[in-house]
């Protein structure tokens, strides 16, 4: 009897996880819009970037600032997986990538690189 539980639990278990109700839905429309995105620690001091997303036809593109010019470019890459946003760029002649989660309705918090801390706010 036993078994036949701990069977019919485990089954339960795969057919939600295939289903995907045992991980949270995350959703591309979260990062929408623009984000002022502070890297900390950069060797150069920490730098404000700012940054939009936008997400059509399940395709995300990522822009950022990243002159005293003002003009947006876009992105080399930009994609949404289970809720962390990567996109990568090039800045100052560096190519970079940053990784950024939720942290609440209006602040996300990730990486640059993997070695640089940010924290990126939603611009209202």
């Amino acid at each position: 009897m036993k078994s036949k539980i701990a069977l019919l639990s485990g089954l339960m278990l795969l057919i939600a996880m295939n289903f995907g109700f045992a991980s949270p839905a995350y959703s591309p429309e979260y990062f929408e819009g623009k984000w002022s995105v502070l890297v900390k620690g950069t060797p150069q001091g920490d730098a404000t970037i700012p940054m939009r997303f936008e997400t059509k036809d399940g395709a995300t593109k990522g822009y950022f600032i990243g002159d005293e010019s003002g003009q947006e470019q876009e992105m080399s890459s930009a994609s949404i997986i289970d809720g962390v946003l990567t996109a990568a760029f090039n800045i100052q002649g560096y190519d970079v990538d940053i990784n950024m989660s939720e942290v609440d309705s209006d602040n996300a918090a990730g990486s640059l690189m993997g070695m640089f801390d940010l924290s990126a706010t939603r611009v209202k």
